[in-house]
């Protein structure tokens, strides 16, 4: 069979060279005459023998051309199904693919047959039935990692008023939610406006409501009492998102440097300029906003330890995208109840609605096969002109986040 044709398509090609074979057979019996006939029967023999190869070339043709359509036809169907993947058909260009996701149910499934190979993924993906005991280790590494001294002033920050902004609270189903930019919010998001009853599916909830803090419905743990925080805190389901902190911090550069969806203008024309004047170390003033934030340059920012907070404190809230999963959310203070891994949602997703006891009454939005997958090929890309000295400093910055959720030390970079 002909890899990517349908059934009908594959009969009609074989009945094409059947045909084909019948006037190879018709053209041999016709140049097959008798030695010595007259003049006439050998000139209407060689006529016939004209027609015939005439019939034959033109019908090679034209069975050439349907198998070079087909082909086509096979190789644009093979490339759609690949770029329906969303991120990952263009993992390594410096733009965000524009693929819509189509926002479904999901169904309770087993993992993918088809399993990542283990240097494009940081951590194994265990079947759904043992998801209980993969959520609770990962619970006990974060009180271990908590406890380590030595990590001390990468782990632990106080419960701010920058963390409690972070939070969204749900106080029909007792639920906390910490956001971490760049590990799918928006979805979880949809999930507790449905449950806070201002729509009936996340299907209806329209993007850009998603995201207005005025008007989404979703209060900030950071607008309630002393008292009704500590409350919260005690007794809430919580819960938050994590993904592998290199590869999120590619996706952060992407969002807001390069392709800027929601048209934030600031990120360009505001913290780009001051982050490129410091950290490259070759700029011309016409060239600041013209050439772009290059990765260098980000990379630079965030491992510069003094240089970011002095910077930090001037870009304010938009800090978020790329600040560490500690600052977020105080894992070290807080005592969540699942810390869900962007890599496994496909199986995080279930669980945390399960354990919330909200599995009946919404569901999470369908995840495109593949999206969440670890990708290290983009890794190695994004990294490739990075000096050693400046991955190490950037490393030093977010071992903490590492370290307290598991991924693996990017050694490949490092080394």
């Amino acid at each position: 069979m002909l890899r990517g044709l349908d059934a009908p398509a594959e009969t009609f090609l074989w009945d094409r060279l059947t045909v084909s074979l019948e006037f190879v057979q018709l053209r041999s019996r016709t140049t097959t005459y008798q030695k010595g006939g007259s003049v006439a029967r050998c000139f209407h023999g060689r006529r016939l023998t004209c027609e015939a190869m005439r019939h034959y070339w033109l019908l090679i043709g034209a069975c050439g051309w349907v198998l070079l359509i087909l082909m086509f036809l096979s190789k644009f169907i093979s490339f759609r199904a690949v770029d329906d993947y969303g991120e990952r058909a263009g993992s390594q260009s410096g733009t965000v693919p524009g693929t819509k996701v189509v926002v479904k149910p999901i169904v309770m499934s087993s993992p993918e047959k088809q399993s990542p190979k283990s240097s494009d993924q940081p951590t194994a993906v265990p079947a759904v039935a043992d998801w209980q005991s993969v959520a609770q280790k990962r619970i006990e590494l974060l009180s271990t990692v908590c406890k380590n001294s030595s990590l001390r002033n990468l782990t632990h920050v106080s419960i701010s008023k920058f963390v409690l902004d972070r939070i969204f609270v749900c106080d029909k189903h007792k639920i906390l939610f910490c956001q971490t930019p760049k590990v799918g919010n928006t979805q979880w998001k949809k999930v507790l406006i449905v449950l806070n009853g201002a729509f009936q599916t996340v299907e209806e909830i329209p993007e850009n409501l998603v995201h207005d803090h005025e008007k989404n419905g979703l209060p900030r743990l950071s607008s309630l009492t002393q008292q009704e925080i500590n409350h919260r805190l005690d007794t809430y389901f919580k819960f938050f998102i994590v993904r592998d902190p290199f590869e999120r911090l590619i996706s952060a550069f992407k969002d807001k440097f390069v392709k800027n969806p929601r048209f934030e203008p600031w990120y360009k024309h505001d913290i780009a300029p001051a982050i490129i004047w410091k950290y490259r170390k070759i700029h011309r003033n016409n060239d600041l906003v013209a050439s772009g934030l290059h990765f260098e340059d980000f990379v630079r920012y965030l491992g510069d330890v003094e240089g970011h907070r002095r910077m930090d404190r001037q870009f304010g809230e938009h800090i978020i995208h790329w600040v560490t999963y500690a600052e977020l959310c105080a894992p070290c203070k807080i005592n969540y109840s699942v810390v869900g891994h962007h890599e496994t949602l496909e199986q995080d997703a279930p669980y945390i609605l399960k354990a919330a006891g909200i599995d009946t009454l919404v569901t999470y939005p369908a995840i495109p096969p593949g999206i969440t997958r670890y990708n290290r090929t983009k890794v190695e890309h994004y990294f490739s002109g990075i000096s050693k000295r400046d991955v190490r400093r950037l490393y030093a910055r977010y071992q903490g986040d590492f370290r307290l959720f598991g991924y693996p030390s990017p050694d490949f970079l490092l080394n």
